[in-house]
């Protein structure tokens, strides 16, 4: 068994482990991944493993705690550019995921912008099993109808909910029944979002493969996205997690834009 170094972050509670595989080659097994992402060993949300540079850019890949690789993860892909800006010594950093580059911004102490983009509207993109409007989705769970559901990819595909009461509906049960819900064969990201004002959502979350968390930067955006859509909001607006907010911006263009804080490092080691 050998012993490697990694470093554990967060961004609003949202926690990853972070593997820089720059010089060194570290692989771990899907059985790896998911002792380690056990809130009875290490525990997180989602392990990154930072990529050599390829023109000019820094890939990395991201697993969930159950394993599963995915295509994106914003407070993750944050947590990793604050890593890669200290260790470089630049406010500047660019990230490759297995679908888009993301260029990021150191803003100011434990703050970084991330450029996610433009979102991804067709059902064959999202993606949907079958032809149909994303932004008016209808779903029937445990007897109960949601109407109104707004599906949409920025970098993952994401459903959602506007609701009274984001709390009110409890996504430990009707979470993993969206997620993997015929509709959706990459299965889905689920938040049931409660606005507040033209400035502020509050959000619950089900993440596919993470389960709740306390906060996801893609849903963030994707919600964001939604209610700009839906003329709920402007097109910057606060969404509120249990443990802070990030702030989302969308341009002329629907380039979308998150703001919001991360953790310090933390260096840890882990037996492989």
């Amino acid at each position: 068994m050998a012993t490697i170094n990694a470093f554990k972050m967060d961004g609003l509670g949202n926690d990853f482990i972070i593997i820089d595989r720059r010089e060194n080659y570290i692989n771990l097994t899907k059985e790896k991944i998911i002792e380690l992402g056990s809130r009875t060993s290490i525990g997180f949300d989602q392990i990154i493993f930072i990529e050599k540079e390829k023109e000019n850019s820094y890939p990395i890949t991201i697993f969930n705690s159950d394993g599963g690789e995915i295509s994106a993860c914003g407070n993750g892909a944050r947590c990793v550019a604050y890593l890669l800006g200290k260790n470089l010594n630049t406010k500047k950093i660019k990230l490759k995921t297995r679908n888009r580059i993301l260029n990021a911004r150191l803003v100011k102490d434990f703050h970084v912008m991330l450029e996610m983009g433009k979102p991804l509207l067709s059902f064959e993109n999202i993606p949907l099993s079958k032809s149909m409007n994303p932004s008016n989705v209808i779903l029937k769970i445990n007897s109960k109808t949601y109407e109104d559901g707004f599906c949409v990819n920025v970098g993952n595909p994401h459903i959602i909910f506007f609701v009274d009461d984001c709390f009110k509906h409890d996504l430990k049960v009707i979470g993993p029944k969206i997620e993997n819900h015929d509709l959706f064969p990459e299965k889905i990201n689920v938040t049931f979002a409660q606005v507040i004002d033209k400035n502020n959502i509050i959000v619950n979350v089900w993440e596919r493969g993470a389960g709740l968390t306390k906060a996801c930067g893609t849903a963030a955006c994707a919600t964001a996205f939604a209610a700009f859509k839906n003329k709920l909001v402007f097109n910057e607006v606060n969404i509120k997690f249990k443990e802070g907010f990030l702030n989302i911006e969308i341009d002329e263009s629907n380039n979308i834009f998150m703001t919001g804080p991360v953790s310090d490092i933390e260096i840890i080691k882990i037996d492989i």
